[in-house]
């Protein structure tokens, strides 16, 4: 004998597979192709577009799903997003990168830690002194790594701007740290 409380869910179970099959499956090639042009350097299509649709049943459970094929897109560029985030701020650790028989180098001296931590808090206080558009711009550019372009965009400045902070930047920097005895390490 059946149970009767497992009937709605078979029913729901049902309808779910119909809708996923008619109003989301027929568009996974358009999305992969979307993903492949849009975010070349994305490893993983398959598993971004499993958790497309994850995120699409979640968002359909509750109700808030009005057009599937523009909200699995929405979906999956964010996701996409996400993990360029992500990959920007941790880097990403490689296993194959490890040795697991070199050893770690001695612990430097504490004189050498002193000193890079003396100008390491030089080089804060430089950053600090600098006009907040060029503060802005320098660490945007040393700390996380943006291109000038992408500084330009995210300031929305124009490149040329962008460029000439940096070297205004650099430069101040540069002084601060001679006048305070403190020179470039030489190559």
């Amino acid at each position: 004998m059946s149970n009767p409380s497992s009937i709605p869910d078979k029913a729901a179970g049902a309808e779910q597979a119909r809708w996923f099959a008619e109003e989301v499956r027929p568009h996974e090639p358009a999305l992969r192709a979307y993903l492949r042009r849009r975010f070349p350097s994305l490893r993983d299509t398959d598993d971004l577009v499993q958790e497309s649709y994850l995120r699409l049943f979640r968002a359909r459970a509750a109700g808030r799903i009005a057009c599937a094929k523009a909200y699995l897109f929405g979906i999956a560029r964010n996701a996409a997003l996400t993990i360029f985030r992500r990959a920007r701020t941790k880097p990403e650790l490689i296993v194959a990168d490890f040795d697991p028989l070199r050893l770690p180098e001695p612990l430097v001296d504490i004189t050498t830690a002193v000193n890079t931590h003396q100008e390491l808090a030089l080089a804060l206080d430089a950053i600090d002194r600098l006009p907040a558009r060029c503060r802005q711009v320098l660490i945007l550019w040393s700390l996380q790594g943006l291109s000038p372009d992408e500084i330009a965009a995210e300031l929305a400045i124009s490149p040329h701007t962008v460029r000439a902070q940096l070297a205004k930047g650099l430069k101040r920097c540069t002084e601060f740290m001679k006048e305070r005895g403190v020179t470039a390490p030489s190559s």
